[in-house]
């Protein structure tokens, strides 16, 4: 998983006169990973079979390219979320959602991290929820209480120490990755809401470039199987 912190971009500015940050970016490392690892074997494949096949398997290969590659690139290396004090776009595999952040009324991370804004829900699918991540992280949490707790009255109740270190820009341990984001986009939602450059509704965007080459690919294969 990947938090990249926003830096000033040299030379702009907000209309009210403060800086104007990059964006933050979340996504997936595992994702992106099994993506790259997934497009490296299927090239392999494809491409032995484009090489070495016979009869229609070399053409058959070739057209399964787009329909496998497109959706792969999707579903692993396209989602991430971008954030910067005047709105939040969330890359997901088939569609953008740009949402100005006086238009988001929550984030929220159930069994998926969720954003809701103009009275509309979607999935945010850069930031997946482990459950396992969140087990581990509440034993985390539990043990650092009962180490808490195990120093208290060591000296007339002072000099206890903090059960997690509260270091700055370090991860939470007794939190799991995708609420740690969750709360931070929560937060950058309060804080900005009120921007006069935050304001606007929500666009949502198709990625066209994803779904034409697939379903081209996919007539391409129907009809070099069929023919």
């Amino acid at each position: 998983m990947s938090d990249s912190d926003g830096k000033p971009q040299k030379g702009s500015a907000a209309p009210d006169g403060e800086p104007v940050y990059a964006d933050r970016v979340y996504r997936s490392v595992p994702g992106v990973i099994s993506g790259v690892l997934l497009l490296a074997v299927a090239a392999w494949l494809i491409g032995d079979a484009a090489l070495n096949g016979t009869g229609k398997t070399p053409y058959v290969s070739l057209a399964a390219v787009p329909v496998f590659a497109f959706p792969v690139i999707a579903y692993t290396l396209r989602p991430a979320v971008l954030a910067n004090d005047r709105r939040l776009v969330v890359r997901n595999p088939w569609r953008t959602i740009t949402a100005p952040w006086a238009a988001v009324d929550a984030l929220r991370a159930g069994y998926s991290v969720e954003l809701l804004a103009d009275g509309r829900k979607f999935q945010v699918w850069a930031v997946p929820v482990s459950l396992r991540q969140r087990k581990r992280a509440n034993r985390a949490a539990l043990r650092g209480g009962a180490e808490h707790s195990s120093r208290l009255g060591t000296v007339f109740g002072r000099g206890t120490m903090p059960a997690v270190p509260e270091v700055l820009g370090s991860s939470d341990p007794t939190r799991a990755w995708s609420d740690q984001v969750t709360g931070v986009l929560q937060e950058m939602a309060e804080r900005n809401a009120g921007r006069p450059d935050a304001a606007g509704s929500v666009v949502v965007r198709w990625c066209w470039w994803v779904i034409v080459p697939t379903l081209v690919g996919l007539a391409a294969l129907i009809t070099v199987i069929t023919v």
